[in-house]
């Protein structure tokens, strides 16, 4: 357990504790579950949660490998704790905010988690690894906005802050859509990267076994003699 696997463990454990702070019950007891803890602390509350959580995304990495601490437990936990936390805010928002995240839209981000996965999983076990790419970092800052912003939408619809009108329920729609188009894109863009490797990798795997295979020492063929004897 060094310093980047701490932040990691960090963040699994602010899953929980998000769920509680969006939950009916937070702080002890009541039901908040429609305008907030005392007019906003519970939403606020959360939104800070979960923004803490979300830089600990970038440190734990940035820690790694500036520390050369970079572990077979912090190569499983990472992506495990983006996956979770992922999953965990948009089907607590599905309950929260069903006017903003519909389930469909639960459904089409967490899929797009699981693909990723799956794609990461099978380029690891042919010996490539897929990057991060430009568009997958854009999703994510779009992601951690698109889930502040909903949940301050629960609370509030504008802010007027110093005479300037923001609109938190017109900036939580506008970045939850533009989150799912950019996720698709973002899935799209992964899939083609892995074709084109795996594809690659099959080729020279197929070679390589056939050349293993050719190493054995074929059977014998049966003569003409031998083949009338044996008839």
């Amino acid at each position: 357990m060094n310093l980047p696997n701490s932040i990691t463990m960090s963040r699994i454990a602010s899953i929980p504790l998000l769920i509680w702070v969006l939950s009916p019950a937070f702080p002890w007891h009541g039901s908040h579950g429609h305008v907030g803890l005392l007019g906003g602390e519970q939403e606020i509350a959360a939104s800070i949660l979960f923004i803490i959580a979300s830089i600990t995304d970038g440190l734990d990495g940035y820690f790694a490998r500036r520390r050369g601490q970079v572990t077979t437990m912090g190569i499983l936990l990472d992506p495990l704790a983006d996956k979770l936390m992922v999953s965990a805010a948009f089907i607590i928002l599905v309950s929260y905010t069903p006017q903003i995240v519909p389930p469909w839209i639960a459904i089409v981000v967490i899929g797009r988690e699981f693909l990723v996965s799956g794609l990461r999983s099978i380029a690891a076990s042919e010996g490539f690894t897929i990057e991060a790419s430009e568009i997958g970092k854009l999703k994510t800052v779009i992601q951690i906005v698109s889930v502040v912003a909903a949940i301050l939408a629960h609370r509030w619809d504008y802010w007027n802050w110093f005479g300037f009108i923001v609109g938190v329920h017109f900036i939580a729609v506008t970045a939850i859509y533009w989150m799912i188009v950019v996720s698709i894109i973002s899935a799209v863009d992964y899939f083609v990267g892995f074709w084109k490797k795996i594809d690659h990798a099959s080729n020279t795997h197929r070679r390589r076994r056939s050349a293993v295979l050719s190493r054995k020492q074929k059977p014998a063929q049966a003569g003409p003699e031998q083949a009338s004897r044996i008839s």
